[in-house]
């Protein structure tokens, strides 16, 4: 087996700080602003606000990357991302923590845009597949034990803030002081609508909803379990677990779907994160037993249901169109990731914890309906001519550099030269 090249070991140094400070981050602020009597609307902005500058991320941060550099943009956006974190600690108002969330949004899309870029760079062909899961672990990893810190002191107190900084700093070293030469531009995104919807509607439909669901779990997942009445380290268990779950759960559900039309996988899979929004909704398990196992079912759902859809979706997609289709959808999934804390705080605020499952089950019913009509409407790709599932991290919205890390991108690239 090929070795790893030794470049890529300050990369996922790097990327695990930057990720173990995104993970106290993305829970400190809903935690704390709840003890400080926030509104569930409020917090939902919160979401709101990080996806809205995530996806400018994704679209602005390679052209900074094309005046600037690599090195001094990656500085630029932890720096930023520092300022972000540390204001929130000071200026204690949903008014600064908003448009602060959102500067966080872009500086963690930038940044790791930046680093995958890299790691793109400096693996090869045979590596390549290694080199993306252990990034996707290395991720997984770091976000969950950031998350957990919290556990481990007061979630009232600056601590935690001071920390986050700490890392979104240390994330900058081994990039600073990275002595190979710099990659080639950032890959830019661009939404092509109108031929995403032609290849699958399905697949437009389902990640604007995928986002919409998704997005307001992650985001007011833990002011849920605040407001049942659940510990600081059931909460983060409660938002850890269902990570965990989502990770491992792509393994069976992808081997499934590769043998079988992927839209009835889709259907099944959000079928029974619909019936975990329902157990929520009317049976409001109070005892952190009972929550940790729904969300664990839960999260193995709603983090699995991405990569099936972009599965689906390239299975349709032109021979040398998957960086494109892949691209556009996350586009999309952002544009969905914007409404659903928007949303579910909105309800939250006039029905209570529960409204946050109301929404995802709107979500999730909405697609189920699709899905089958869909299912009535086109007949199922051939055995032969589809591509195989990816796993993918479900620790945050995916950029277009991690894409571009696909193996499947190389294979593409190959065949668009031997075309040519």
């Amino acid at each position: 087996m090929p070795a790893l090249p030794r470049s890529t070991m300050p990369l996922f140094v790097g990327s695990a700080f930057l990720m173990f400070a995104g993970g106290v981050n993305g829970l400190i602020l809903p935690l704390r602003g709840s003890g400080e009597g926030f509104s569930s609307f409020s917090l939902g902005l919160l979401g709101t606000g990080w996806a809205i500058g995530f996806v400018l991320g994704c679209l602005l941060v390679p052209r900074t990357v094309q005046r600037v550099g690599h090195i001094r943009a990656f500085g630029a956006m932890t720096a930023l991302a520092v300022v972000s974190i540390l204001g929130s600690l000071i200026i204690i108002h949903p008014a600064a923590w908003i448009p602060l969330r959102g500067v966080a949004g872009f500086c963690f899309a930038g940044a790791a845009m930046i680093v995958e870029s890299w790691l793109n760079e400096r693996s090869e062909a045979n590596v390549r597949g290694r080199v993306f899961g252990i990034y996707t672990m290395v991720n997984l990893a770091a976000v969950t034990a950031g998350q957990m810190v919290i556990t481990l002191g007061d979630s009232n107190a600056p601590l935690f803030f001071v920390i986050a900084a700490i890392f979104y700093s240390l994330a900058l070293l081994p990039t600073a002081l990275y002595t190979a030469e710099q990659p080639q531009p950032l890959t830019e995104t661009k939404l092509d609508l109108a031929t995403l919807w032609k290849n699958s509607p399905i697949a437009v439909a389902a990640v604007i909803l995928i986002g919409v669901s998704n997005s307001a779990f992650g985001t007011l997942g833990a002011v849920y379990g605040e407001r049942i009445g659940l510990s600081v380290p059931a909460i983060a268990l409660f938002m850890s677990v269902s990570i965990l779950a989502g990770a491992v759960a792509q393994i069976p559900i992808g081997y499934i779907s590769d043998k079988m039309d992927r839209r009835i996988v889709l259907v099944a899979v959000v079928a029974i994160a619909a019936l975990c929004d329902a157990y929520f909704v009317f049976w409001e398990p109070q005892s952190a037993t009972a929550v940790l196992i729904a969300s664990s079912l839960f999260g193995a759902c709603i983090f699995a249901m991405y990569p099936v859809v972009v599965a689906h979706a390239n299975d349709h997609a032109p021979d040398n169109y998957f960086l494109r289709t892949s691209s556009g959808l996350l586009l999309l999934f952002g544009c969905g990731s914007i409404g659903g804390p928007l949303i579910a705080g909105g309800v939250m605020s006039f029905v209570g914890p529960s409204g946050l499952f109301i929404i995802t089950a709107a979500a999730h019913v909405l697609l189920i309906i699709y899905a089958i009509y869909r299912i009535t409407q086109r007949a199922p790709v051939p055995m032969d001519e589809r591509g195989d599932f990816v796993n993918m991290s479900p620790t945050r919205m995916q950029t277009t550099e991690t894409i571009a890390m696909d193996p499947r991108v190389e294979e593409e690239e190959r065949e668009t030269q031997s075309a040519q």
